[in-house]
């Protein structure tokens, strides 16, 4: 009895179809079949009632799959355990980004692990952090660099790389320019540019409003800091964005910070398991570069 043996079993268990099965594991049918009539006969019974249109199983193959698929994930299992103590690490691993984001130790955190596991291939997806939240859940996205609300998603695990106020950004001459002290009262008399819904920013705003029943005039939405602060300064409205955001267009706007929003806007790493040696290993050059890195 061999293990592809085994696989061929699942598969054709699971897609109820050899032809189905056979596209699956990568070989053609008839392999597929001989393979399985090969394992029935080692095992003197029938596996499959192949007398309808769909493939089922007999009561014998009901009894061996599960065992099937135990021998299958404890020979995966051996090669992970391998893989960890003699420091190898294959696969893939898909990393979501949130939008816009140009946050440089996350890039730096991807070439380092490049430069140690040349054999893992790395996948980069930008998207908006509701969506990257859920595909880290669902398990398409191994982990994503998400703003949020002050506190990380819940049932995922997260490290927190940027916690910082919300500030309004306004070009020389702008009444708010001329304010000491800025309220988020004071910010919704004008039009605000502000990111789109699904990011933390926005996310902070819009909770923040609707606690004091404000409803901000959102005249412009951008998925960039650097399109945000083009339009700020032009005088199409207010950039709300992070203090350190700001702090790169100090040559050309005024930053505010809004007083009564105490809400931070986060972003934070978030993956969902690390049962992945991969996972484990970039997150471990992620705390590295981001810990280097000083404040944002």
């Amino acid at each position: 009895m061999e293990l592809r043996q085994l696989g061929y079993f699942v598969a054709v268990a699971e897609e109820r179809n050899f032809t189905r099965a056979a596209e699956r594991v990568h070989i053609s049918q008839s392999g597929v079949s001989a393979q399985i009539r090969r394992l029935e006969r080692e095992l003197g019974a029938e596996l499959f009632d192949r007398s309808a249109r769909t493939v089922t199983l007999t009561a014998a193959g009901e009894a061996a799959l599960g065992h099937a698929r135990a021998a299958l994930a404890a020979a995966e299992a051996v090669g992970r355990a391998v893989d960890e103590v003699v420091g190898l690490v294959r696969g893939r691993l898909t990393v979501g980004m949130v939008a816009g984001c140009t946050l440089t130790p996350l890039f730096d955190a991807l070439a380092a692990f490049h430069r140690a596991h040349p054999g893992v291939e790395l996948s980069l997806l930008e998207d908006n952090s509701d969506r990257l939240v859920a595909q880290v859940r669902d398990g398409a996205l191994d982990l994503a660099l998400v703003g949020a609300a002050d506190a990380a998603p819940d049932g995922l695990e997260a490290l927190t790389v940027v916690s910082e106020r919300l500030v309004a950004a306004v070009p020389a001459g702008h009444p708010l320019a001329e304010r000491r002290r800025v309220t988020l009262r004071d910010l919704v008399t004008h039009p605000i540019v502000c990111m789109p819904p699904g990011t933390g920013l926005r996310t902070v705003l819009d909770q923040a409003c609707a606690a004091q029943h404000l409803r901000p005039a959102i005249a412009l939405e951008a998925g960039a800091a650097d399109a945000m602060a083009d339009l700020a300064a032009r005088g199409l409205g207010v950039a709300v964005l992070s203090d350190s955001m700001a702090a790169h267009y100090r040559d050309r706007l005024t930053a505010r910070i809004i007083d009564d929003v105490e809400t931070h806007a986060l972003l934070a790493l978030v993956w969902r398991s690390t049962r992945s040696p991969a996972t484990r290993e970039l997150l471990a050059h992620c705390r590295r570069t981001f810990a280097g890195a000083g404040p944002a």
